[in-house]
């Protein structure tokens, strides 16, 4: 799970970079509208809700936008509904690709996705090809600080995490997707300092990279975030730590 724990670091940091090109806000929006359609607009009773405004507020992301995002779920403003999907690709040495979207013209969207794919090398797949390579688990990132690691690590394991992984600074924490809230909740109770908590997919298997391959990889993904209606991308690509290094530097 390290791979995949240090390239979930990567993402996290692309993901500042977003906020600097303007995208963040975008984005975020989506997630709370998203989270208002599927489960109301009261976060104590909407963990997904909770989970997105907590990341708008941390790019600072001003209150009249946040409740715009809130009332276009509510029916309010000119725009449609938004929709998630799931599409899925292949990348360069044939590696899985899983790219999720907040989509308000799905056309559009498969278009863009399409596009983005063919220019880098990649191809877009039928749906089920790539998603079996696939498990869904709940990740949670905590920050080391007034806990140790070990400490950490100890904690989860006793409430129930399947694996836990420590990168830097940060331990990274994987559950049962219907337990991430308890063991978040558990984990800040104890005095943990979790960053973010969301679901994601993690491969089943990976698949190594060269080192030209996983540069072009890395470069698709990375030109994929930057469509606005892409939320995620999850990948089964392998890269080893000196070369993960080298090009996150």
């Amino acid at each position: 799970m390290s791979g995949h724990s240090k390239w979930a670091q990567i993402k996290r940091q692309k993901a500042a970079n977003d906020a600097k090109r303007g995208q963040a806000y975008t984005k975020a929006g989506r997630e709370i509208t998203v989270a208002v359609q599927l489960g109301g607009p009261d976060p104590a009773g909407n963990f997904r809700l909770e989970q997105a405004l907590a990341r708008a507020r941390g790019i600072n992301m001003p209150k009249d936008t946040i409740e715009r995002a809130i009332q276009r779920a509510l029916g309010g403003g000119d725009s449609g509904p938004l929709e998630e999907l799931t599409y899925e690709g292949y990348g360069p040495g044939g590696v899985g690709l899983l790219i999720e979207v907040v989509a308000d013209n799905r056309n559009r969207t498969a278009a863009e996705i399409r596009s983005a794919l063919q220019r880098l090398g990649g191809t877009l797949a039928a749906s089920g090809s790539v998603a079996w390579q696939f498990e869904s688990r709940g990740e949670l990132v905590v920050d080391v600080g007034s806990k140790a690691a070990d400490a950490i690590e100890l904690l989860a394991i006793d409430l129930g995490a399947s694996d836990v992984d420590q990168t830097g600074d940060t331990v990274t924490v994987y559950t049962p997707p219907a337990e991430l809230d308890r063991i978040r909740r558990g984990l800040v109770a104890a005095g943990c300092d979790v960053s973010s908590a969301e679901l994601t997919m993690v491969p089943r298997s990976t698949t190594p990279a060269a080192a030209g391959d996983a540069e072009r990889v890395l470069r698709m993904i990375e030109r994929l975030e930057e469509l606005d209606d892409v939320r995620r991308v999850h990948t089964t690509v392998e890269i080893s730590d000196e070369l993960l290094a080298k090009l996150a530097s």
